[in-house]
């Protein structure tokens, strides 16, 4: 098996979506090669997924001690703990995008960030690690997008747009554009809702929907 060995951290719909996202990698080159799925569920250890096997951490980082770990689950607290454990074991981590993703050269990519096919980033944007942008995603000039950050699939960013650790935007979702003198700001852990429009900055831990994107319920919620 050639090319850079890759273990995808998840195993349901996503992680085997990340797993043909990888393969889709190696046009013309085997650059990379996924040599497993890690779940913690210890039923499906030693099944497979598509033809990978399933692996428990343990054995996985045995195994293939070298591969680097791509966290494959939409919530972005989960995949941080997920993401904590592989690194406690001994994992490295790199960033994966998709062939199919226009980009300009003036973007930064944090270790571990997943960019799914048919997205476009423009200019001047900063992604910190093991952010998430799903299928389709349009991303404006200076958006900045901390750890963890997660797009579903369709969502749109405009532009001067801070993203905040772990903040989730749902499928369809539109974040208007804030200026450069002041950032329209997604805090910290805050959920903005499938199809919502958000109009003006987000507090911390706060969910919002609709449209334009009101508060729904405080506290932290389920993406």
């Amino acid at each position: 098996m050639s090319g850079i060995p890759i273990a995808i951290y998840g195993a349901g719909g996503f992680a085997r979506e990340v797993a043909w996202l990888v393969e889709s990698c190696n046009v013309g080159a085997d650059q990379y090669a996924v040599v497993c799925f890690i779940d913690d569920n210890q039923a499906t250890h030693g099944s497979s997924l598509n033809g990978i096997p399933v692996l428990g951490l343990q054995e996985a980082h045995e195994r293939f001690p070298g591969a680097f770990v791509v966290g494959a689950v939409g919530d972005p607290r989960l995949r941080q703990r997920l993401i904590e454990k592989a690194a406690a074991v001994g994992f490295g981590f790199r960033p994966i995008v998709h062939p199919r993703v226009e980009r300009s050269q003036w973007i930064e990519l944090g270790a571990g960030t997943v960019i799914c096919a048919g997205n476009i980033l423009t200019t001047n944007i900063r992604l910190g690690q093991h952010v998430q942008i799903n299928l389709d995603c349009t991303i404006g000039h200076d958006v900045v997008m901390d750890d963890y950050v997660t797009l579903a699939p369709g969502v749109h960013v405009s532009g001067y747009v801070h993203l905040r650790e772990r903040a989730y935007v749902g499928t369809g979702a539109a974040i208007i554009n804030g200026t450069i003198e002041e950032p329209l700001v997604i805090g910290a852990d805050a959920i903005v809702g499938a199809g919502a429009c958000v109009t003006r900055s987000v507090p911390p831990g706060l969910t919002v929907g609709g449209v334009p994107a009101r508060p729904l319920h405080p506290g932290h919620g389920s993406p």
